[in-house]
């Protein structure tokens, strides 16, 4: 078990050795993912403490990198996943498929194949359902097994609309409809328990709204007979400070209040964090390749692009950043971006950073979740090498992409 006495709720950016941060750069090239799999442990174990009577998995869409995959399992965490490559990259990285819970959304018929054939093998599968028709169509394929419900509550939360699943009418069985599901599931299959999830990035002060959400899943359960499921699930959404002004999530007050909103349930109480678990550790090292003053602006352009991190351009999201090479020179407000032809690949706008100089390297924070799950090939850039960081020693665990490559599948 990960000793948390030294573990802060959050890790930002001037937590990091910066010498250590440089030195990677330098052995490693740039642009580079660095992820580190101690504070992935870390998080997973702070976040299970402070639900010590549920089950907490890993929500494996944050980051499916077999290293942290590994890592999460080693502290001890169960995986959900949302498509069959994380089922059977969960699988790869020693996940025992019968615990493993996969969330079908809208799945393809090769991803419903595949979860039906891992299942004649590992019956603890569990399907978690968000359409009459997967059930159609899993029957079709002469699944019975376990499935969950995915509710969708009609409330979504998070940072962005984008995110704000539990609202949305592509996740989940609508609120009204899922007793008559539940019938037809108890007749057909083994109904195993509820789902829902109402968004990503939930701090302390959205998790009112959040919770909204979470006690509507808990008067569902009880509806349809809480004393009949293993489990109802109210997702993950928990988030991290981006901005360096914001207060982390306050765990004891977030397990308090989930556990007031889903109310007395005789399941047992499931969590998915993911975005919690990696966020803060993962970090892009990027270097400075241009210095431009413009009438409006010091443009600063870098190494990394939307194609390494397409959350800015994506969502607006905010990153920290701050220059490793020389952070106590004086801040300078400036525009951060990358080499790729489109105004959108900008990662801050008059952001003010340490002064800037050709060849510094500049560290992007958090973005160990949805970073390089979301990279890209645009503009035919091979996508980066990523660094793990344990115990204290450094190893490349997905080496850096050659164009050869990115020209691989052609024919």
């Amino acid at each position: 078990m990960t000793d948390l006495a030294d573990s802060p709720a959050v890790r930002r950016l001037a937590d990091w050795d910066h010498g250590r941060l440089e030195g990677l750069a330098d052995e490693y090239d740039t642009p580079l993912y660095v992820m580190d799999l101690d504070r992935v442990k870390e998080n997973y174990t702070r976040f299970a403490a402070a639900f010590p009577d549920a089950e907490v998995m890993y929500a494996a869409k944050a980051h499916t990198g077999k290293a942290v995959l590994e890592a999460v399992l080693e502290a001890g965490a169960d995986i959900e996943c949302a498509a069959w490559g994380e089922l059977q990259r969960s699988i790869d990285a020693g996940a025992d498929p019968n615990t493993l819970q996969y969330t079908a959304v809208n799945p393809p018929d090769h991803d419903l194949d595949y979860a039906a054939d891992l299942a004649e093998e590992a019956p603890g599968l569990t399907i978690t359902i968000g359409a009459t028709d997967t059930l159609d169509r899993l029957a079709e394929r002469g699944y019975d097994g376990r499935i969950a419900i995915r509710i969708n509550p009609g409330i979504g939360t998070g940072h962005h609309e984008k995110v704000a699943t539990g609202a949305d009418a592509k996740f989940g069985i609508p609120y009204e409809r899922v007793p008559e599901v539940a019938d037809r599931v108890r007749e057909e299959f083994e109904l195993v328990g509820l789902h829902a999830h109402a968004g990503s990035g939930v701090l302390t002060e959205g998790l009112e709204e959040h919770c909204r959400a979470i006690e509507r899943v808990g008067e569902m359960a009880r509806r349809v007979g809480d004393d009949e499921l293993e489990f109802v699930d109210v997702g993950g959404g928990y988030g991290v400070p981006y901005r360096e002004d914001e207060e982390p999530l306050d765990l004891e007050r977030t397990a308090e209040m989930v556990r007031e909103a889903a109310g007395e349930l005789e399941a047992t109480l499931k969590l998915e964090p993911g975005r919690y678990v990696v966020a803060d550790a993962g970090l892009i090292l990027s270097e400075v390749n241009t210095i431009k003053e413009a009438p409006d602006a010091t443009v600063v352009g870098v190494d990394a692009s939307l194609a390494t991190l397409i959350r800015p351009a994506m969502f607006g999201s905010y990153h920290p950043m701050l220059n490793v090479s020389a952070p106590d020179r004086d801040s300078h407000p400036v525009t951060v971006g990358g080499p790729v032809c489109t105004s959108a690949d900008v990662f801050a706008h008059d952001r003010p950073v340490a002064r800037p100089e050709r060849g510094d390297i500049l560290a992007i924070g958090n973005a160990g979740s949805y970073g390089y799950e979301l990279a890209s090939q645009f503009h035919s850039q091979p996508r980066p090498a990523e660094v793990a960081l344990e115990n204290g020693q450094s190893r490349v665990v997905r080496r850096r992409e050659s164009l050869e490559d990115v020209t691989r599948v052609e024919q």
